[in-house]
């Protein structure tokens, strides 16, 4: 199986807690949950066992960072971020409407994806390899592996037609979709296909009431879009791969080839703009439904939709391989157009996307929100930016690779070299943004310094050691502005990208042909910037390779990967099929399956904790559960990102209302956090919520100097070992304390059967 997680229980020596609950994969810091036994089948609670309660820890990590061929995982980067998108919905009240077009919005973006990937690989593989480097004499001498495919060297062989060779080279696209396809499926079996708690919605979970959708029974089971989703987008990409065939071969039968030829190519042309309207229509028929578990599929025709598409392609390189007297391959394929139409779809699909949130975020203002409610649009921008960079990186470097000198081949289309050369303007506001955020780290560093001193009254001044606390702390806080960071950036990027387009199409010359008769310095910086974005985009590329490559075989990169895939890989696939596979639709259900039939079968009650990641898993296991299970358990959180990240960036699901009513639902809540802590923070529940739920920060570190009891130096924890902190046991214990009536007893000793190979046990 691609991905497993397990379980593992241990009686506790008296302080540990008990009920099961999600492991933070980065630490060695387990849940706190608490059962009978491993195997997850609990007995009957006995009279005179010991109320000791027992320590079970759900192992999750290698959900998300097992194996070293998860790092590949690294290049579905934009498919991520767009469906991170859909989820980054506003809340808001009284617009379904509004909400249903949100969504829709978003999964034509990520259809344009898509799109955008394949044709990127055509790019490369039909127009710069096949059409371009083929049929020109100087490049096919230096890459002797496509002499079958050109007329010079295989003197004009069978494959060297234009038309075949086309044929030959879209069986790399072609086959890159059908993995696609098969990652899509494959996950899901091995991730998502665990179903939840079969119940009844308790109530009218809408942006009406101040439930989240979390609660819902089908929410972490959404089978029948994400298949009808993968049809959609395998179609997409297999109808991309033969219009850019059908397109060749087109061109050269309107300028005087055989007229039955020509007749067939039209009627091909009509049959892609038909599988093109119906992968549309597909995409935007429905989104998820949530309030049920939908177990049926679409009906046949959406799910051989796939195959029509791959009959079509056939068909249309059945047809580009017929013999046609005269056609040989000069300048670019017709498709350059495509990149453009796809880049200005892109930005007019961001701009409505971000009209719709703004008509929703005003329903129900969130001034904790990131970007005042933009940040889908915002984020949505960033993902359209990576792929249009990936692809442009891929195109560039290939085609550097392919001609060497940089004279035998016309090269990518206009429009990559313009996107190409708006980088190092991009990079000159990111720097600006960098040095604005390093000036207010560096005043709150400042700042710091006297609340460090008071924090810890009558010791010795140590100022290196005051220093580093004070600067730990001001890093910290530029958590809280990342949303400043996205927000300019994406508008920096969609303003950019317009510029870019108007430029190449205006012109149909890279930046520096169209700016030589212009003023010296003008034209100056339009080389500079040209020749600088192209190597950046293709230093960028080959760092991005590198960097996979590094997490493919070095298991710390490749949990620092995973730390980052923690958060996008938490969403079901709503937006994208193609996007890394969600963790949590496996992990939510093994977890309320767990406490439900725990609770059910002893009658107990039990304490669910949760570190870092693991507090967003407990929060979502607890909002699963039937509300007199729920009210039932008391939650303990510590590094818990529900309101710093979560609730301002996805605030239809982790806002202050939800998390106000899953407070009310639980039987008691606290949370820990520091201020050294760059992620972890208070959950800021409103009116008197917040001091009942939120301890105050705990010191960091916890000893200034050396004492009695640190004869070392108490090092700066930040965001781990908050299990260290003695207040982490005084809690944990008030919490046992006022479960304690009900609290069963563990089972006896029993050998710990073997454990699945869950990448990582807990202690």
């Amino acid at each position: 199986m691609a991905g497993e997680a397990g379980w593992s229980s241990k009686h506790a020596p008296g302080d540990t807690a008990d009920g099961p609950a999600g492991r933070d994969r980065h630490t060695d810091t387990p849940g706190s949950p608490g059962a009978s036994d491993t195997s997850g089948v609990p007995g009957a609670p006995s009279a005179d066992r010991s109320t000791r309660p027992v320590l079970e820890a759900y192992v999750w990590c290698n959900l998300t960072s097992g194996n070293g061929a998860r790092a590949l995982w690294l290049f579905l980067l934009p498919f991520m971020v767009v469906n991170l998108a859909h989820w980054m919905r506003p809340a808001s009240r009284g617009r379904r409407r509004t909400v249903r077009c949100y969504g829709l919005l978003v999964r034509l973006t990520g259809l344009t994806l898509t799109v955008l990937l394949v044709a990127a690989v055509c790019e490369v593989a039909l127009d710069l390899t096949a059409w371009q480097c083929a049929g020109s004499r100087v490049c096919a001498e230096r890459h002797t592996w496509l002499g079958f495919l050109s007329p010079d060297a295989s003197h004009h062989g069978w494959w060297s037609p234009p038309g075949r060779r086309l044929a030959v080279a879209a069986v790399i696209p072609a086959a890159l979709t059908w993995l696609l396809w098969y990652l899509s499926r494959r996950t899901w079996n091995a991730y998502e296909s665990q179903q939840p708690l079969d119940r009844l919605p308790e109530a009218a979970a809408d942006e009406d009431t101040d439930h989240t959708a979390l609660d819902r029974p089908g929410f972490w089971y959404g089978r029948r879009l994400v298949a009808r989703l993968r049809a959609a987008h395998t179609a997409a990409g297999l109808l991309t791969v033969s219009a850019a065939l059908a397109a060749a071969a087109a061109r050269f039968d309107r300028a005087g080839g055989p007229t039955a030829l020509g007749a067939l190519g039209l009627l091909l042309i009509a049959a892609h703009l038909a599988g093109a309207v119906m992968v549309v229509w597909v995409v935007c028929r429905r989104g998820r439904s949530e309030n049920r578990l939908d177990r049926h599929l679409d009906a046949h025709l959406v799910r051989r939709l796939p195959l029509a598409a791959l009959a079509l392609l056939m068909l249309t390189a059945a047809h580009a391989c017929w013999a046609r007297p005269g056609w040989e391959s000069s300048g670019r394929l017709p498709g350059g157009t495509a990149f453009g139409a796809l880049a200005l779809g892109q930005g007019a699909l961001v701009v409505a996307l971000a009209v719709a949130a703004r008509l929703l975020h005003a329903t129900r203002p969130d001034r904790r929100s990131a970007l005042r409610g933009l940040g889908g649009p915002a984020v949505a921008m960033l993902s359209c930016a990576l792929g249009g960079v990936m692809s442009g990186g891929v195109s560039q470097r290939v085609s550097d690779w392919l001609d060497g000198t940089g004279s035998a081949l016309p090269g990518p289309p206009v429009l990559l070299t313009w996107q190409a050369s708006v980088i190092p303007s991009l990079l000159v506001v990111l720097l600006v943004l960098c040095g604005h955020l390093a000036r207010r780290a560096w005043r709150l560093r400042r700042a710091e310094l006297a609340v460090v001193s008071l924090d810890h009254p009558g010791e010795p001044e140590d100022p290196a050691r005051t220093h580093r606390i004070a600067t730990t702390r001001a890093m910290a806080t530029l958590t809280d502005r990342a949303p400043l960071l996205v927000g300019a950036t994406s508008a920096t990027t969609l303003l950019l990208g317009a510029g870019a387009l108007v430029g190449a199409f205006t012109t149909d010359l890279p930046p520096d042909d169209a700016a030589r008769p212009a003023f010296a310095l003008v034209h100056g910086a339009a080389q500079a910037s040209q020749a600088l974005g192209s190597w950046l985009i293709g230093f960028g590329f080959i760092l991005f390779v590198t960097w996979g490559r590094r997490a493919y075989k070095d298991p710390a990169a490749r949990r620092t990967i995973g730390i980052l895939w923690d958060v996008g890989t938490f969403w079901p696939r709503a937006a994208h099929p193609f996007a890394p596979p969600c963790y949590a639709e496996r992990a939510v259900p093994d977890l309320t399956w767990r406490i439900a039939t725990w609770t059910r079968a002893t009658g107990g009650r039990l304490v669910l904790s949760g570190h870092s990641q693991g507090s967003v898993l407990a929060a979502a296991a607890a909002w699963q559960l039937p509300a007199p299970v729920r009210a039932r358990i008391a939650l303990l959180t510590y590094g818990c990102p529900l309101e710093r990240l979560y609730g301002r960036w996805f605030p239809a699901h982790f806002g202050p209302d939800a998390l106000g009513a899953l407070h009310r639902d639980v039987d008691c809540w606290r949370n820990l956090y520091r201020l050294t802590d760059p992620i972890g923070g208070p959950v800021r529940l409103p009116g008197g919520c917040g001091p009942e739920v939120d301890r105050p920060p705990l010191k960091d570190p916890l000893s200034y100097g050396r004492t009695a009891t640190h004869p070392l130096p108490a090092p700066i924890l930040g965001h781990s070992d908050y299990q260290a902190d003695p207040a982490f046991a005084e809690e944990r214990a008030r919490l046992l304390a006022r479960l304690a009536p009900a609290l069963p007893g563990p089972r006896p000793e029993e050998p710990a059967p073997a454990q699945a190979d869950s990448g990582r046990s807990s202690p």
